[in-house]
């Protein structure tokens, strides 16, 4: 299956690596083409200049950029020079109601479409072991799965379109909430004497364990930041979860108040950092 990716970030980069070490890869395309010449350079594999380029070179399309708006464009561009019978899987995330007017959109072209959102952060994208959720029909997720099985260890179909979003809005939630617990944990310890090291070995082997505890505790501990997962695109996540909540007439309070928090980060210009940089706001607390 000729397989050509859209949006070498972060996480698209070594995702794209991916493929490309599957023998999958046939083709990338990034909006800013310095990325693509890199990538190039780096496997030899071909960069094109325009959507409709890589369309016409490919059986499949994974695409993975930063928000709503950015899939729709690309499904825009893509969607004229798309063999039929062609997929493209959307790894984005972006709302439920994006994902299910991208499909219409290539349905109309007799493409099949798949939102697989990934969670996993940038270790995830780079050994090849995220958690894939998707939306879309059981026979395009089937004919999906060696392009599915080079970017992911855990591969699942929630529901038709949409729900792989939805699936992606419930682990953001939990993302929220985990890295909350663990920068104000850590902030305690911290004010109690306690060595840090220590407290994230012993407590991540009991019931507080987690891989955010396990994989953010000594960034925290180190007050560096290196970036996994970017503030302020989790704050773009975190909105869609309270557009999709406010729907029903809820409010989440550990939405709510994250997005208060990482309003502070980024007005402080620390949007760029790491989602574990909300220790810097629970580490201040005791400082007062």
């Amino acid at each position: 299956m000729k397989t050509g990716f859209v949006g070498l970030g972060a996480m698209g980069y070594p995702m794209a690596l991916n493929l490309h070490k599957a023998g999958l890869l046939a083709a990338v395309y990034n909006r800013s083409p310095e990325k693509g010449r890199q990538f190039a350079r780096e496997t030899r594999c071909t960069p094109v200049d325009s959507l409709a380029g890589l369309a016409k070179l490919c059986d499949a399309v994974v695409t993975c950029v930063s928000a709503d708006a950015d899939v729709l464009e690309v499904v825009r561009g893509l969607a004229p020079d798309l063999k039929q019978g062609a997929l493209v899987l959307d790894c984005s995330t972006v709302s439920a109601a994006t994902a299910c007017e991208a499909a219409a959109k290539l349905k109309a072209r007799g493409v099949d479409f798949l939102d697989c959102p990934v969670s996993g952060g940038t270790e995830g994208a780079k050994h090849g072991t995220l958690a894939i959720m998707c939306g879309g029909e059981p026979a395009a997720f089937e004919r999906a799965q060696p392009v599915l099985n080079a970017l992911g260890k855990r591969v699942a179909l929630m529901g038709p379109v949409g729900a792989g979003q939805a699936t992606k809005a419930v682990n953001q939630i939990v993302v929220a909430g985990v890295a909350q617990a663990v920068s104000e944990a850590l902030a305690f310890a911290e004010s109690q004497g306690l060595p840090l090291a220590k407290v994230i070995e012993v407590v991540g082997s009991g019931a507080a364990q987690s891989w955010f505890l396990a994989n953010r505790g000594p960034n925290m501990m180190r007050m560096t930041f290196p970036l996994g997962f970017r503030i302020s695109l989790h704050d773009k996540d975190l909105k869609i979860v309270q557009q999709m909540a406010g729907a029903l007439g809820v409010q989440l309070p550990v939405v709510e108040m994250t997005r208060i928090h990482y309003k502070r980060l980024m007005e402080t210009g620390f949007g760029d950092e790491d989602i574990s940089a909300l220790f810097r706001l629970k580490h201040a607390l005791f400082k007062k």
